[in-house]
């Protein structure tokens, strides 16, 4: 009797934790699915609002209208471009890459220059990546790609240009271009909104890569860098990651307007890298900076530059995750005496005569960096970095791999459906969900134990 009598202390106390226990992961798991749904739901009155305050923004009158005489449509500039690849089945190739999370759909245009189609190889040679227009508003960077395609494909011709020695060095490369990165954010400025940068659900595709993603300055302004909800939580930058990590390129370009400088890396930090691929990258643009912006143009990183600091660009990305050997920011164009109302004078040239010279002065200059380009590297250049799709950490995993997956039926999963900081979240509270679920059994076997014990004679 004495001994059941202890028992029942044991035994309700442990029956005690039990029931805690239990309502402690009920709890937990009412949380998660409170969380997903409120998760959902808001994303729409967020959406809502977020279009709201940008609609509200956009109406903010621009003086300089667009120059339909100098600028292509984006739906005409869509059908130059490949116009031209039909022309030249030979030397180009043209693909639309398309995408999509919450209702927000994008597609984006990848044209492919190989100088002799027949050799498909694309790993034996020199790889460079080049996007244009990831901001809407700077129009001139996409009207600068449609000339680098025209010049490629021998349609056109730059002056003094060495066409011969220019062939010996694009039989050996392959150049992939992203005419038109931001066609949402693009719509939005023809329809008369000039000052917008963001794509079209208000984001800031060069705030939403994952290096340094989310920190804001003191200066920040969410009209102008929203970051979005999460790395690569837009379409766009989606498919650009993927695009890069299959293409693993020696040099990328991310081409913009707004001033006149050639940027390496870093964006987050007012310093550029250490040792030698910094110096080559420096050298280059120094060379291209004296032969082609006639020392003009302002060279370092582009933290260190502009002063101030950018978290969660494309450029620091390519250059930390990817690996790419010399990663750059071109900046082709920027007129300092607009006020910042008169986006589209800002940031385009205006003017036939300028507009001539801006595509002139940079389409030489990218030609220039195709022939010095691969003069910077040796053939250990890429072979000492690790690969991406070997070291890649779970976040990177879970932003990146997961989207490319497919169900055995062949449908694309979309995985960021819901966002990555939702999903990391509900996998967290998984795991606590689990352990508390753990000791609940636990605490369960030991009760019965002693229940077991108890009832032996003495």
């Amino acid at each position: 009797m004495e001994n059941n009598r202890e028992a029942c202390p044991v035994q309700f106390t442990t029956r005690r934790v039990s029931v805690f226990l239990l309502i402690l992961s009920a709890m937990g798991g009412l949380f998660l699915l409170l969380s997903y749904f409120l998760s959902v739901s808001a994303s729409f009155p967020t959406h809502a609002i977020a279009v709201a305050t940008a609609d509200a923004d956009r109406t903010q009158p621009s003086l300089t209208p667009i120059n339909r005489d100098l600028y292509h449509s984006s739906d005409d500039l869509i059908e130059q471009i490949r116009s031209l690849v039909h022309r030249h089945p030979d030397k180009l190739t043209v693909e639309t890459i398309r995408a999509g999370n919450k209702g927000y759909k994008s597609e984006i245009s990848v044209v492919t220059y190989c100088h002799s189609r027949k050799d498909s190889d694309e790993k034996s040679k020199f790889r460079i990546l080049i996007s244009f227009g990831q901001h809407g508003r700077e129009l001139i960077t996409s009207e600068l790609a449609l000339r680098i395609l025209s010049i490629l494909s021998e349609e056109q011709f730059l002056p003094k240009m060495d066409r011969a020695s220019l062939n010996g060095t694009l039989e050996n490369a392959v150049i992939k271009v992203v005419p038109m990165e931001n066609l949402n954010g693009r719509k939005l400025v023809e329809a008369g909104y000039l000052c917008e940068r963001r794509n079209g659900r208000g984001v800031d595709l060069n705030r939403n890569w994952s290096v340094d993603w989310g920190k804001k300055e003191k200066d920040y302004d969410p009209y102008e860098e929203n970051p979005g909800t999460a790395p690569f939580s837009e379409p766009e930058t989606q498919i650009m990651r993927k695009l890069a990590i299959s293409f693993d390129p020696h040099i990328w370009i991310n081409v913009h307007s707004g001033m006149e400088a050639l940027f390496m890396p870093y964006d987050h930090k007012n310093r550029t890298p250490d040792g030698l691929p910094s110096q080559r990258m420096r050298l280059l643009l120094e060379e291209l900076n004296n032969v082609h912006c006639q020392k003009r143009c302002m060279i370092g990183s582009g933290g260190g530059s502009v002063g101030y600091l950018a978290h969660g660009t494309a450029t620091d990305y390519m250059y930390d995750v990817v690996r790419v050997p010399m990663s750059f920011t071109f900046e082709i164009y920027g007129d300092n005496t607009a006020t910042t109302k008169d986006c589209f004078k800002m940031f385009n040239p205006v003017d036939h005569t300028t507009f001539k010279r801006v595509l002139d002065d940079w389409a030489a200059a990218f030609f220039t960096l195709f022939k010095l380009g691969p003069s910077q590297f040796d053939d250990q250049s890429k072979a000492g970095v690790p690969k991406v799709d070997k070291w890649v950490s779970i976040d990177e995993y879970l932003d990146g791999y997961l989207m490319g997956r497919r169900n055995r039926y062949g449908k694309k999963m979309e995985v960021l459906e819901v966002g990555m900081q939702e999903i990391r979240t509900y996998f967290r509270l998984f795991l606590l969900s689990s352990v508390l679920l753990l000791f609940m059994f636990c605490s369960r076997i030991s009760k019965t134990g002693r229940q077991i014990v108890s009832a032996l004679p003495m």
